[in-house]
């Protein structure tokens, strides 16, 4: 028999990348109390997470556990790490702040789905038709 383990492709964070954004991430250095996990892999993690457009159930353990995964996505989007994320990669290739946003995003969108509802199909199936068409169902006799 072959390992059959999933395969998890870890390589989104490039050394090149990791060294622009590493500073700028929370630290517990001179605090007290249990260390954070590696931020390197947690972002493997949380990219591998949305690349894969999977629940963070479904988020691998090679990772760590997936509530530290999303744990960590909560606060860096509250506590403006993202942002500050952006700034510096941003800064560090020219972009100015008031650029397109356009130039830094790329969105697939042949993967993003609307709901159904979001489609304009009826939300209480029979209702909004019987209100379009008059039809009732039935004749009054």
């Amino acid at each position: 028999m072959g390992d059959d383990r999933l395969v998890v492709r870890a390589d989104a964070i490039s050394d090149e990348l990791w060294e622009l954004v590493e500073p700028v991430l929370p630290s517990r250095k001179g605090l007290r109390g249990r260390p954070f996990a590696d931020h390197r892999l947690i972002l493997e993690g949380i990219a591998w997470r949305f690349r894969a457009g999977t629940p963070w159930r479904d988020v691998p353990a090679e990772f760590g556990p997936w509530q530290t995964v999303w744990k960590h996505h909560h606060r860096f989007s509250i506590d403006g790490t993202y942002q500050r994320m952006f700034d510096v990669v941003r800064s560090s290739y020219g972009i100015d702040a008031g650029d397109d946003l356009a130039q830094l995003l790329s969105i697939d969108s042949s993967v993003v789905r609307a709901h159904q509802h979001a489609a304009g199909a009826p939300t209480v199936p029979g209702r909004d038709l019987a209100a379009a068409t008059g039809y009732t169902g039935g004749t009054v006799e």
